[in-house]
């Protein structure tokens, strides 16, 4: 499985702390009918870690080979708060008035998902309660960086923090 976004759930700007980290990775088998679309299929996966114990890892000391650090082509992103709670409406605004592309807007942490298709939110598999949005991505503009959600997706990941479960699935 490909690795595709780690995301710190102290981010969400609800001024809890120490919550964790959800890691998502997803199959990118050619031709690509791994069933990543959806939440249980196995063709993808959600984790959540505890912060304890998450450590960066040590910058390698002399003698090692430069090109074996290099990650290729990735991207990465800044978190930008706004006050539009519409995601589609936020996204337009934010790229007007940074003179920017909508499709700059890599998603969104926390608030409702802006579904494609139809609300698909996922129930936990331990306590069966509805789980929270984490984050909501888009592909991305660039063919070198992009993401894979079928073209012109959108992926959705949810998190039941009280029961260190979280689901993966995208959109398009």
């Amino acid at each position: 499985m490909q690795f595709l976004a780690q995301v710190v759930l102290d981010d969400l700007g609800d001024g809890i702390e120490d919550r964790g980290v959800l890691v998502l990775f997803a199959c990118q088998n050619d031709p690509g009918m791994c069933g990543d679309w959806e939440p249980d299929s196995g063709g993808n996966q959600a984790l959540l870690f505890p912060t304890d114990g998450l450590e960066p890892l040590p910058q390698p000391e002399g003698g090692v080979d430069e090109a074996l650090l290099l990650l290729g082509s990735v991207r990465a992103v800044s978190l930008v708060h706004v006050a539009e709670p519409d995601y589609d409406q936020a996204g337009e605004e934010w790229a007007e008035g940074n003179d920017r592309s909508a499709s700059s807007v890599l998603g969104q942490l926390g608030g409702t998902p802006a579904w494609i298709q139809g609300d698909e939110t996922p129930s936990c598999t331990a306590c069966a309660t509805p789980m929270p949005l984490i984050v909501q991505l888009e592909e991305g503009p660039d063919h070198r960086t992009a993401m894979n959600f079928g073209g012109c997706g959108g992926a959705y990941a949810f998190a039941c923090e009280p029961c260190g479960r979280a689901k993966f699935l995208w959109q398009c």
